[in-house]
Formats: structure tokens, C-alpha cells, sequence
């Protein structure tokens, strides 16, 4: 039975997903992207396009469970606190379509795809190409993230309820 997953790079202006099949120990990916929004528009006109864009994704892809990348530090508090609600609405638009949730710090999530959690965006790129079999690397980095995330669900024994 294949299983679908949702990895999310939460971000205001540029929100990372992909989603990964896995089936009989077989992972590949069904799509990956980003949800963009314009820094023009006010705040809550930009949470609405990512809850609307990533409603329209769990929507078409009918994801088992979802991947969320959590917070790290950040030293620019405001910029924290605007990713911070926007990681909120997927977490709300997750959670109303029914979709259990796994979150990962960002070290956890490179441990998972490249055995070194301080690996950089270029090596997380090329394991993520190599272990999907995709023909280049995922880009923009947002979205390579995202097939991090659930890579590292799949591959994570503190999912291993909600993915069953």
C-alpha cells in the first residue's frame, strides 16, 4: 500500500512543498514547488494566498501525512514572528483537512537525508535528487527542503503511528 506525504518549508514569501510517494520501500516524488507571495501585499492578504494554495495541494495529492520544518532561531524578531504565523496557517489548513502532523527541526531533517546535520543546501539538493532518482536537483532551495522534510517522515520511527 503506497503511502503520501507532504514536506513543508514554511516561509512567508516563498513557502516550500513537495510530495513523496513511497511504495513497497520505494520513494518518489509526485510534485514539489513553492507558494509565493508578493511582499506588496499586507500580511493578511499573503496568509490567505499560502492557505488557499496549500488547501488547493492537499486537495489534489490527498496526503496520509504532512511534514512541517520547525522554526529555528532567528535573530531578526520580526521576520520570526511573520514566519512564525504563516507556519501557523499551514499548521491550521493541515489540521483542517485531517492530516497528521510530523514537525522536524531543520538539523533533524539533514540527518535524515545526508547522515550530517549541519549539511548545507547544495548537498541536501543532491541527496534528495539521488534518493527520489529525480533527473536534476530540486530547485529552489524552499522546495528541496520541503522533499527533505518528507523524506525524513518516512524515514522517522516518531511518525511511524500516523503513517500507518
Amino acid at each position: 500500500m503506497s503511502k503520501i506525504i507532504l514536506g513543508i518549508d514554511p516561509g512567508i514569501a516563498d513557502t516550500g512543498y513537495g510530495v513523496v510517494r513511497e511504495d513497497g520501500g520505494k520513494l518518489s516524488c509526485l510534485c514539489y514547488g513553492t507558494i509565493k507571495t508578493v511582499p506588496a501585499d499586507d500580511l493578511i492578504t499573503r496568509l490567505d494566498i499560502l492557505h488557499r494554495e496549500l488547501d488547493k495541494i492537499i486537495k489534489k495529492y490527498q496526503p496520509g501525512l504532512a511534514a512541517v520544518e520547525q522554526l529555528f532561531f532567528n535573530k531578526n524578531v520580526r521576520t520570526a514572528l511573520i514566519v512564525g504565523q504563516a507556519r501557523g496557517v499551514m499548521l491550521l489548513t493541515l489540521k483542517q483537512n485531517n492530516i497528521p502532523i510530523c514537525e522536524f527541526t531543520p538539523s533533524q531533517i539533514k540527518q535524515a537525508v545526508s547522515a550530517y546535520g549541519k549539511a548545507n543546501k547544495k548537498q541536501i539538493q543532491k541527496m534528495v535528487k539521488l534518493i527520489l532518482g529525480l533527473k536534476e536537483m530540486p530547485q529552489p532551495d524552499d522546495a528541496a527542503d520541503a522533499l527533505a522534510a518528507a523524506i525524513c517522515a518516512l524515514n522517522s520511527s516518531l511518525c511511524l503511528k500516523v503513517k500507518d
